[in-house]
This record gives C-alpha cells, structure tokens and sequence, in this order.
C-alpha cells in the first residue's frame, strides 16, 4: 500500500476551495480529504461538503451503467445501444412533430463542469428546439439581464470587492451557508471578519436573521417581495436629500433622470410594506456615501422574487451612483485566465434577450433559454411545437421549479425521455434511457465561470485523480457521442460537422482549455497550471472600465428603457393590501451541508437532526396554535403538504422559510440514504404563475401560505 496526495479543487460548489486527497494507489481507495493550505484562495479552508466527494465516488447508488426502462422494470445496457437508441427517439419525436418538439434541461452542476460546457452546446445546436430550460430561471437570470443591457454582456456580472470593502450591505443572501454565491469566496467567514478587522462593518438585509447576520453589525428584517422599494428609497434619499454628496458619474456613463423615477418612494412612502423604518432609510444612505469604500450584494432572495429584475438593476444603479464601482471595495470585474467574457462575445456570443416568445404564456427568451416555469405547460398544452421529449442533463426540475405536482404531470405525459445524471432521481425516474457519466473525481478540473466571478484573480487545473471504471465516459464524450449521431443538414454540412467534431474530440476538454489559456493576457498555459497544482494567484480585482463595456456605442446606459418600463408595475405595488388573515409568506434557506438537491446521499452531509423543517417565528407560533416539534400542514394556490415546525425568532413575524431540494419521499427513485431524510419538497407549494414580470424568473419566495396544525 502506497498513500499518495492529490490536490485539486473541490467541485460542489461556488467556492472552488482547494483540497488535498490521501488515496491508496494500489486499491484506489480514499483515507481523507482535508484542505489544501497550500492553495493561494482557500488557504486551508473547506467545508463539510468537501468530504462529500468520498460518499459520491463509492456511492453505491451512483449508476455506472445506462439503464433503460423496460416492461420488466430498469436493465443495464451498454453504452453503444443506449446512445443509438437516444438519438433515434430524439429523431423520431422530431421526424414526426418538428424541432420544437424536443426539450432541454439544464442544472447547475453544468457550470461546474467546463467539459460539458464545451460540448453542450454542440448537442443543442443540433437537437434546434427553441423549448430550451435550465436552473437560471430560478436562480441568477436577473443578474444577467441587469449585465446585458447595462455592461452589453450576459456574463460581464460585477463581484462585491469584499477583501478590501470598508462597508459591505448584504440582501437576500447569505454567504456563511452558500459559500458565496455569483461572488466565489472560499473561507468567506474569515474573508467577512477580515471586514471587521480593519475597521469596516456589514449590514444585513433580510426576512431571516440568517448564518451571516449573527456575524454582522446589525440586521434588519424586511418583508419578502418589497426589496424594490427599499432600493428605490435609498436612490430617493441619494438623488433628492444627498445629491450634493454624489460623486459625478464617470464620462463613459449615461443616465436619465434617476431623480425623477424614484420621485414617489420617499422612505416614509415605502415603510409600512417593507418593514424598515423612513430613518433607518436614510442612516443607511448616509453611511454608504461617508464609507471610504461600500458595495451592496443581493443574491437569491432578490433574484427569485416578483421584482428580481428590477431589484438587481438597482443594486446596481447604487453602486454605480454611489461612487462604488470599478473601484477598490466597490463592485468590480474580474480579469480571469480564461477571458470567457471576451472569447464569447468575439465569437457573437454577448447574449440576447426576447428574440423569441414562448408559445403557450408567450413569455420572452433570455440568452435562448425560455423560462423554466413555462416548461410544464408547454409540455402539457397541445398545438403546434407541444413539447413531446426531454434531455434532462445534471438536473432535477422536479425538485428545482415551481408546482412540482403540474410538472410531474408533465413529464409522465412525454412520449420519450433521456436524462444524463449520476442517480435514477426524482426527475431521471421519468426518464426511458439514463446515461450516468463518470464520478467528478475521474475527470479533470478548471472553473471557467467561477473564476470570472471570484473576488480575486486566481487559475488552478486539477487533473483526474482515477481512471473512469472501464467502459464509463465523461460527460463531455456522452454529449460528443449523442451529437454525432444527431448530424443532420445536407452533405455539406454533415461532412464539416463530422470533420468539426472529429477535431473537438482529439482536442477534448483540456486542448479547449489550453487554447482559451492562451488567448488570455496571464501568460499562462496548461503545462504551467499543471506544474502549480495548488493554484496560481493573479492578484486582487483591478479597475477595467470602459475598455470592458461590450455595448455596441461602448458606453454604461444607466437606465435602459425595459427597466423603465417594468417600473410602472411597482408604482401599483404601494396600492396593494398587504396580506391579511391567517397568510403568511414563504421562503428558503440554505444550509452548508446541502447543496440544492443532490447531495443528500452522502450520509456525512445528512446525519443529525432533520433540516428540513418549516421555521416560523414565535408570535406566529402562538397565534396560530402552533407548537415546536408538531405536523403542520401548509396550503398555498397550487398544493399543500405536511411538514414539522420549528418554532424560531430568527424569522421576523409573518414570514415562514422551508429550505429547498428536499422531498425524496416519491417512489421509484434509488437513493437509500437521501430517502431516510426524505424532507419534503418546498417547490410542491411554489406557483408557476408567480414570476418576475420582466426577467421570466421563478418567484420562489413571497408566496403565500397558510398554515394548520394537524391533529
């Protein structure tokens, strides 16, 4: 027995934290993970879904071999058959019903996986559905759309400089539990004291008195769905009450009037529905103009709710405004080994917005993505381009958007299914052919899209640590090999694909990545990554502005006419009745143990007490006649179910939080472990109709329920 080490990044989430694996190389057997304290980012640090990685590579639940459902039941078949017979159902359902036909779905473990990002799009291009749905829309869109129309590039995300931030305002976010989220910052707890060390404070905003509210300043409750009124206050306060302390905007910035749009949210206009008082209001605006350096964060609480896209355009307008972007401690770019900012947009890709509608809601395209609250009645609803097959890759919808029970209708409607996924899931169950790549631990590694969105400018290739078993493929091979026997057009164009694709597959994943490398400005190429296998630091986020404005007359449009527009809708939201009665508003939460919903089969990350739970503060608790401990049932438009209350101050009054991902309690899905702690599944109570009126996204949290104890 020979113990080796071998460093690489951790995968499972944003934070892209170093690690170091001790492995027998005889038996291949793993005796621990720990943090790599050699690696310039994370120095040290992990969290305890690093030591997941050992429970998903021995899983016994993990498929290792394409299954197909048969009148028997499943049955293990090699990859030849099921490959053939997947792109043969792809081709028939279109033969006979047109492109449209076929739809996609994306999850978030996509992003993770830059070899999938290679060759995906390859496999969509020659599928040619418009019906194409991905996590996105219930997650980020918002940030992107804001990024679009305002920096000229979907990808071109600002990053809260927090290493060297003097004041740090977060909203709807909470880094301690997500490791950093569209902000990648491993070891954020030490990253949020360092804040503290050099004099600087944090503020809190949210439903919740959350894991990074017990390490801030203050917190500060607000009612779920009223964050737009919050900010417009606050740009009321900076443009009508302290517009002499405004820096001037920088020349390549152009805006209309922002003092006329926000004229009607003065704080005491906005108070009663946001809970936070006129005062208050204005300390904040004051201290974020007299900090040396501010910038504010707002994440999934935000993004999924009925103004998301407003709320992220505005978070950006005061940053802007404020004098806080592109700056030291403000919100900046990055300038990453792999420019995929820059390679995407000279190759036309800078992204797009409402090129096409969806056929049934008619709701408008982002990025060539429909949103994903759309995608059951799409399927169900007949007519010309009725969605008739899936390809579900690295996802589960049926657990990840909204009215889950309208969506297993439709996907046990589909004439034929093909899911890439590691597990026979809630979603995969529906599925006639699962193809399973190999474990994350048997293919390399590089973070595209994480490091473009890091708090500092770091690159780090992690090389497969194991052989795939024999027999297995990667996801990139799965989705070469499903490309290639879709090939379609005249012979032209079916020789150059063919001669296209030969190359891309001699190339793989990793003759890609050396490619884009060297297309950067770091000087860096594989051969150098690999010689320096804890990561490579390239500094601290530096100012790029305008030289990185991808509009077409290069210049920041601080206020595009779609958020203008959509701005109307607010002005009828301070008419509203606020709820009344025995409703309450829902919302999620995270937990650093999970991650969405796919990891609950590590029994390292499940074992303890029940996470799941409905949290609801005590007045509530109280007047509803709710004990801690006991069933409760909660009912919203679409559904209800049955979950056990915990009864907590951490939520403010009138708002109740179960977290999402849950919910393995559905039969015909193996995951042994994930099922003892089944939980259940928030989005069987979330609403399809509820969305962002602008980006499309899922509004996932403010819907509203009402709660019963069950005898």
């Amino acid at each position: 027995m020979t113990i080796q080490t071998h460093k690489r990044t951790c995968s499972l989430c944003e934070a892209t934290c170093g690690i170091e694996i001790r492995y027998d190389d005889k038996t291949g057997d793993i005796e621990s993970i720990k943090g790599d304290k050699s690696d310039p980012f994370s120095r040290g640090y992990i969290c305890p879904k690093a030591t997941a990685l050992q429970d998903l590579h021995n899983d016994p639940d993990r498929l290792r071999k394409p299954l197909k459902k048969t009148a028997s039941g499943w049955q293990e078949i090699s990859w030849s058959q099921a490959l053939n017979e997947a792109a043969e159902g792809f081709r028939r359902i279109q033969a006979e019903h047109g492109r449209d036909a076929v739809g996609s779905y994306l999850g978030n473990p996509n992003v993770h996986n830059y070899g999938n990002m290679i060759f995906g799009p390859l496999l969509l291009k020659q599928l040619g559905s418009k019906n194409k749905f991905s996590a996105t829309s219930v997650d980020q869109l918002p940030h992107h759309m804001a990024s679009l129309h305002m920096f000229g590039h979907q990808l071109q995300i600002p990053v809260p400089d927090i290493d060297r931030t003097d004041f740090l305002i977060v909203m709807g976010g909470n880094p301690l539990a997500s490791n950093g989220s569209l902000m990648t910052a491993p070891d954020i707890k030490n990253r949020l004291k360092a804040i503290h060390e050099r004099g600087g404070k944090i503020l809190v905003i949210d439903p919740r008195r959350s894991e990074t509210a017990g390490v801030a300043d203050e917190h500060w409750f607000i009612r779920p769905g009223q964050d737009v009124l919050l900010l417009l206050s606050l740009l009321y306060v900076f443009t009508h009450e302290l517009k002499a302390q405004l820096p001037a905007l920088p020349e390549y910035i152009d805006s209309a009037d922002l003092a006329g749009l926000c004229a009607a949210y003065a704080p005491e206009n906005t108070a009663v529905r946001t809970g936070i008082d006129a005062a208050q209001v204005r300390a904040l605006a004051a201290q974020w103009l007299q900090a040396k350096s501010a910038v504010c964060y707002g994440r999934m609480g935000v993004s999924v709710q009925q103004y998301g896209g407003l709320c992220q355009w505005l978070i950006n307008v005061l940053n802007i405004v404020s004098g806080n972007f592109d700056r030291e401690g403000g919100a900046m770019f990055t300038s990453p080994a792999v420019d995929i900012v820059g390679i995407t947009a000279a190759q036309g890709g800078r992204g797009h917005f409402d090129r096409y509608r969806s056929r049934v809601r008619n709701l408008p395209e982002f990025g060539g993505e429909l949103p994903v609250a759309v995608l059951a009645e799409e399927i169900l609803t007949p007519g010309k381009g009725q969605i008739r097959a899936m390809l579900t890759v690295a996802g589960n919808p049926l657990l990840s958007t909204p009215n889950t029970h309208q969506l297993e209708r439709a996907f046990e409607s589909l004439d034929f299914m093909v899911s890439v996924d590691y597990f026979l899931n809630e979603t995969s169950r529906h599925a006639d052919l699962i193809l399973p790549p190999c474990g994350p631990l048997e293919r390399d590694h590089y973070d595209v899209i994480f490091n473009a969105l890091a708090v500092r400018n770091v690159a780090k290739y992690s090389t497969a640590l194991f052989k795939p078993k024999a027999g297995g493929l990667q996801d990139w091979q799965i989705l070469l090999e499903l490309t290639k026997r879709l090939n379609r057009g005249d012979l032209k164009k079916r020789l150059i694909n063919r001669l296209t694709w030969a190359v891309m597959g001699w190339l793989k994943p990793e003759g890609v990545l050396n490619k884009m490398l060297k297309s950067g400005k770091s000087g860096l190429d594989l051969n150098a990554l690999k010689k320096q296998p804890a990561g490579i630091d390239l500094g601290a986020l530096q100012p790029v502005m305008p030289k990185r404005l991808f509009t077409r007359d290069k210049r920041l449009n601080l206020t595009p006419d779609v958020y203008l527009k959509a701005l109307a809708e607010v002005a009828s939201e301070l008419q509203q009745p606020l709820l009344t009665g025995d409703q309450l508003l829902l919302i999620g939460r995270r937990h650093i143990r999970s991650n969405n919903s796919w990891l609950h089969n590590s029994q390292r990350l499940v074992k303890g007490k029940s996470r799941c739970t409905l949290m609801l503060n005590p007045a509530d608790a109280e007047r509803l006649g709710i004990a801690d401990g006991v069933s409760v049932r909660v009912s919203s438009r679409v559904a209800e179910l049955e979950v056990v209350a915990e009864v907590s101050d951490e939520l403010m009054p009138g708002v109740v939080s179960i977290p999402h991902g849950w919910g393995h309690g559905v039969p015909g899905i193996r995951l042994r472990q994930a099922q003892q702690v089944a939980g259940v599944n928030t989005n069987d109570l979330t609403d399809d109709q509820l969305l962002d009126g602008l980006t499309g996204n899922a509004a996932l949290n403010g819907v509203a329920v009402t709660l019963t104890a069950v005898a």
